[in-house]
């Protein structure tokens, strides 16, 4: 149950960099399409993305938070709705592989060094209906924003078992269930998002688990985060990756428009801006690194984090995602045209503006991070992004 640092980290961040040309040069295709090519599908899953979330204990990489976080902020350095795709992707199917017991994960996960494994994509915010029966449980629902559906070949949902009121959450085929294709956005347009639905399906109970488990079935100490804690990670790589990218866009912006007449990129308000904008991404990004190595600590040492802790990572992704907003507006103030025509500036602004509206960088989460923090509810602890006494 110790805390793996996989060896295979920096090797990864550079099959991700040699992606960068071809998910530049499909990113338009992309978006058309709603989903990422299959080309750019295969290569990142290739370069073992995925697998990067996987337990050590199944043929997967088992990266470290720290690691996770930088993988997934490199992939959306290159492209924002890839790194959102392949985080979400990151999330389902790693905690699937790590939460089932021994057999469900035989079936899902027979060979993961050889790239023979389920890929799960779903939602996990609004369950469905599970009635219990005989080995199992019907289960009927609708779910929405399933991001990396098209690459994904199970479903990952959450439940409510009727009668006991039980949060579960279950992996299935995803030909058990009907697919709606109506992602009409305009950001994160290639993230395929789209919503989905069944009615009475039988799932085997063993391809089920509770969903506030911290005790992983396989897999060291990464996992004894839980669902809800493990999807911070990758949100927060998203965030910086995205921010990183829209300053450097600037960069080339001002470089191309300086010395011709009237350029705002020569004035010393914009190099003031600019600067508070790098203040702030790099202040945010050492204090994500700051929360996660204490968070790593505590799981290396064999503990769960603590309540201040389970609060921290929460803030800490609010705080990085709406610093990057911040940027971005900085960046589309002071891009000029370049920010409104088709192009890198635009593609990362309109996918920012769709990212920040999840469910994890919340209001409603700041909120109940400084009820905790002031002491207004000193013994609350965390139940999914609600604090409760």
């Amino acid at each position: 149950m110790g805390l793996h640092v996989s060896a295979e980290f920096p090797a990864m961040l550079e099959r991700i960099d040699a992606l960068g040309g071809a998910l530049e040069a499909d990113a338009d295709a992309a978006e058309e399409l709603g989903r990422l090519t299959e080309d750019i599908g295969r290569a990142l899953l290739g370069a073992g993305v995925v697998r990067a979330a996987l337990p050590q204990s199944l043929g997967g990489y088992e990266f470290s938070p720290s690691q996770l976080i930088e993988t997934v902020e490199r992939v959306s350095y290159h492209d924002a709705a890839a790194g959102w795709t392949m985080m979400a992707l990151q999330l389902m199917t790693g905690t699937t592989a790590a939460y089932l017991d021994a057999v469900a994960a035989a079936d899902l996960f027979p060979n993961v060094a050889g790239g023979e494994h389920a890929l799960l994509a779903g939602h996990g915010t609004r369950p469905g209906r599970a009635v219990p029966v005989a080995g199992g449980f019907l289960v009927s629902g609708s779910w929405q924003f399933a991001s990396g559906m098209a690459h994904a070949t199970h479903i990952h949902s959450a439940i409510q078992v009727e009668g006991t009121g039980e949060l579960r959450v279950l992996a299935m085929p995803k030909s058990q269930v009907e697919l709606v294709d109506n992602w009409d956005v305009l950001g994160l347009r290639a993230t395929h998002s789209i919503d989905y639905h069944c009615a009475d399906v039988l799932v085997p109970a063993t391809y089920t688990y509770l969903a506030t488990t911290t005790n992983p079935a396989n897999g060291g100490a990464i996992y004894r985060l839980g669902l809800v804690n493990m999807s911070a990670i990758g949100h927060t790589g998203w965030a910086l990756g995205v921010g990183r990218r829209l300053l450097d866009e600037l960069k080339l912006v001002a470089a191309a428009k300086s010395g011709t007449r009237n350029a705002a990129v020569d004035t010393t308000q914009f190099h003031a801006a600019y600067a508070t904008a790098e203040a702030k991404l790099r202040s945010a990004r050492a204090w994500a690194r700051e929360v996660w190595r204490g968070i790593e600590g505590i799981l290396a040492a064999g503990e769960l984090p603590s309540t201040e802790q389970d609060t921290l990572l929460r803030l800490v992704l609010n705080h990085v995602t709406w610093t990057v907003q911040d940027v971005g507006q900085m960046v589309h103030r002071w891009a000029g045209t370049a920010a409104v025509r088709r192009g890198p500036i635009d593609r990362f602004l309109r996918d920012l503006a769709t990212g920040t509206q999840h469910i994890t960088s919340s209001p409603t989460v700041l909120q109940n991070c400084g009820k905790w923090l002031s002491g207004a509810q000193p013994q609350a602890h965390w139940e999914f992004l609600d604090l409760t006494s």
